[in-house]
């Protein structure tokens, strides 16, 4: 074969591949629309299998990717623990993980493994993936606040198991023999992520002011360091639950807020005039 025919069919192949790589980008796209379609009909299986075919046919569709992470993760239930339901978790972080290869500041994604993560009780997991969320969108005040969440969630479990050991709940006040021992176990176990849920809970709150479930939960984690970390010194307690009343207060005070203002664009801001007094 001479070089001119060589050339040809050197070509002729080239066009041939190209055409089926378009060919099959086309028949993705396809498949991601009737995905999407089956989506939003809530028909997560049948929307799963149109995903899978999308991101086969075209590995490079990232949107693809995400949608059939985010159905996997309408499939998981969080606390049930059944082989089956596990794996729709695992699948969707696989997925999830899939984007973060070409794009590892992909928020979504990152929010996505780390919202499963703190479903399933994997709370060091969880807040890794939240942390790496905030190093890629710093102004984002509600991956602060689950950070501060998964703080006091972990926070708590630790104190419930450990008290319970000890015959207790997990809101009793320590005092008396033994409570030394356990307010130590406690602050060397969680004392600093409570340092960090506070801190960043009050960073969702200087960038959302009227943050109310952030505070609520500065609320929460101010009665750990009142319940588990004052080691019977009764002064600094009753400073902690007096700051854990305040942030309550401003929760409550911040809801009755935004509650009077939905009212008032629901009534469109009309405010009718009171009767004159005769």
């Amino acid at each position: 074969m001479n070089r001119t025919a060589r050339l040809v069919t050197v070509f002729a192949v080239a066009a041939a591949l190209l055409s089926t790589a378009g060919c099959n980008k086309l028949k993705a796209r396809d498949q991601l629309n009737k995905g999407v379609q089956s989506f939003r009909g809530a028909n997560y299986e049948e929307a799963i299998e149109h995903f899978k075919n999308a991101v086969n046919l075209d590995s490079d569709l990232k949107v693809a990717k995400m949608y059939l992470a985010t159905a996997y993760a309408q499939q998981y239930v969080p606390g049930v623990e059944t082989p089956e339901n596990l794996r729709n978790a695992q699948l969707a972080i696989d997925q999830y993980k899939q984007v973060l290869e070409k794009d590892q500041n992909n928020v979504t994604s990152l929010k996505g493994i780390a919202f499963l993560f703190m479903q399933q009780k994997k709370f060091d997991d969880a807040r890794e993936y939240y942390k790496k969320a905030i190093d890629a969108d710093p102004n984002d005040p509600e991956t602060y606040y689950s950070v501060g969440v998964i703080d006091w969630s972990a926070s708590y479990k630790d104190a419930a198991e450990v008290k319970a050991k000890e015959g207790l709940k997990v809101d009793d006040e320590l005092k008396g023999k033994g409570s030394q021992k356990i307010c130590d176990a406690l602050k060397a176990k969680d004392g600093a992520n409570v340092e960090e849920g506070m801190k960043m809970l009050q960073t969702a709150i200087d960038k959302r002011q009227d943050y109310d479930d952030a505070m609520a939960y500065m609320n929460l984690l101010y009665r750990r360091k009142a319940n588990d970390m004052t080691c019977e010194d009764a002064e600094t307690r009753a400073d902690y639950v007096k700051t854990a009343n305040e942030w309550s207060d401003k929760a409550m005070a911040a809801r009755k807020k935004k509650a009077e203002e939905a009212a008032k664009k629901t009534s469109g801001g009309i405010v009718l005039d009171q009767p004159k007094s005769k």
